[in-house]
């Protein structure tokens, strides 16, 4: 039974038919300080998550709104230096945003036909911010379909027309979709396939009665503040709610939970806790966020950060690092990221020997991006990105490449590999589409920039 949300400003969580009061089960102060802060490396991901699809799914006036549940938003322009909603955007893939409310019903995901030289990809996100499923070149081919996406509670056969059932822990969901660009010149086909991908309940597909509709749910108001205290609890404990069954493998972890107010539901203010159980549970979360801080200093790269939950294997803290490093990465199959800081004040290149260029079933780029806001770095060149794609781009005559970084001009006859930087700090992101074996093992390796004597 779904029952409705409600919420206030002070993050006082309840379900309409839960008891007004709780009682909280007994446990030692330390006992509860080393449950606070394994819940809290837990529940960092999907609050985090929430704190970013509240704003594209619930809140009209908020820029980032993509209009409600079960819609799509695209965005197809190039990006440039005077666009400022979004940190370390890419030029490769204009987004494709979409939330579901699987609740009610399954959603019928359309995708068209592509051209062979066209990728693009759906990547499906749960609420714990693990992808657990794909649509696109690399998984489903070029060819046109559609992908059935149902919650925890679907028990229902594969309709005629869907190519596959994909099925869901939670029961709200993202699909984050990129669609390649090859330039400003090829925004239109880009608006032209993106119009095509559709969402459709599946009663309108199946074209039958719709089920009776969802209760209205009341979002809580992210306040990263709140996430980052006691009450990250509470949001928890909201989020909970749309995973219902907990998967097995959790259940002894939730029982452990519930011993400090843990539960799918249930009403959190932290103003009826008992004092000397809050203080622990104070405790817990700056441990938790000292250890976390710990390990972010050693976790260097994203990949192998971002999977399925088996792929994972419940390791919650290199999902905490994966939503901290970069929330809704790719699935290593998919896409491979990598980089490092450099300084513009020096002349600094990469050299790609002959047979080592990034090992790419579809592109690979390399994006500069300003320091410490992450933005696309304003230049004479309107140059923000060089890849394989980059069309006045010049190899050796054995096929190697060298790319040249700096704030000035490299010399005459390198300019065509110049990607231009800040005369200060910047950070370069690479990143592979469809990557090769040798990418995914670490086999290939990512040149280490050289100064340039």
């Amino acid at each position: 039974m779904f029952r409705e949300l409600k919420a206030t400003a002070g993050l006082v969580l309840a379900i309409a038919l839960a008891p007004a009061a709780y009682a909280q089960t007994p446990t030692t102060p330390e006992e509860a300080r080393a449950i606070a802060k394994e819940a809290y490396v837990y529940a960092y991901a999907p609050i985090t998550s929430y704190g970013t699809w509240s704003k594209q799914a619930t809140l009209p006036d908020a820029p980032e709104y993509v209009g409600g549940f079960n819609t799509f938003r695209h965005y197809s322009e190039s990006f440039t230096p005077d666009n400022k909603d979004l940190v370390t955007p890419n030029n490769d893939t204009p987004y494709s945003w979409a939330w579901l409310d699987l609740r009610a019903e399954p959603i019928v995901l359309s995708v068209p036909k592509v051209p062979k030289d066209r990728y693009y990809v759906m990547q499906l996100i749960d609420l714990f911010t693990y992808n657990f499923g794909y649509v696109g070149v690399r998984s489903t081919g070029f060819g046109a379909g559609n992908y059935l996406i149902a919650g925890p509670n679907w028990r229902g056969e594969k309709p005629k027309g869907i190519a596959k059932v994909i099925q869901a822990e939670t029961e709200i969901i993202g699909i984050l979709g990129r669609t390649s660009l090859d330039g400003p010149s090829d925004v239109k086909n880009v608006k032209a396939i993106q119009a095509k991908y559709r969402l459709t309940p599946l009663s309108t597909f199946l074209m039958k009665p719709a089920p009776p509709a969802a209760p209205a749910i009341t979002f809580p108001p992210y306040d990263a503040a709140k996430a980052a205290s006691h009450d990250f609890i509470g949001y928890i404990n909201f989020l909970l709610q749309f995973a219902q069954p907990t998967v097995p493998s959790e259940m002894d972890l939730m029982a452990r939970f519930a011993k400090i107010g843990i539960e799918p539901g249930k009403p959190w203010d932290a103003a009826k806790i008992d004092p000397a159980e809050l203080a622990a549970i104070d405790q817990g979360v700056e441990d938790a966020k000292a250890e976390m801080a710990q390990v972010a200093k050693t976790t260097l790269s994203s990949n192998g950060l971002f999977g399925t939950r088996e792929f994972l294997k419940n390791d919650y803290m290199k999902r905490a690092m994966g939503a901290e490093k970069g929330l809704y990465g790719n699935s290593l199959e998919e896409a491979w990221y990598g980089g490092f800081v450099g300084d513009g004040t020096k002349q600094t290149m990469l050299h790609f020997p002959p047979g080592q260029l990034p090992p790419a079933k579809f592109f690979w780029s390399l994006t500069l991006y300003t320091l410490p806001d992450r933005f696309l770095y304003a230049n004479p060149l309107k140059r923000y990105s060089i890849g394989d794609r980059t069309k006045d781009l010049v190899y050796g005559e054995d096929k190697s490449l060298t790319i040249y970084l700096g704030h000035t001009s490299p010399g005459k006859g390198k300019e065509s590999n110049w990607l231009p930087t800040p005369d200060g700090k910047y950070s370069l992101v690479g990143r592979v589409y469809g990557p090769e074996k040798a990418a995914m093992d670490g086999t290939w390796k990512l040149p280490k920039p050289e100064e340039v004597k």
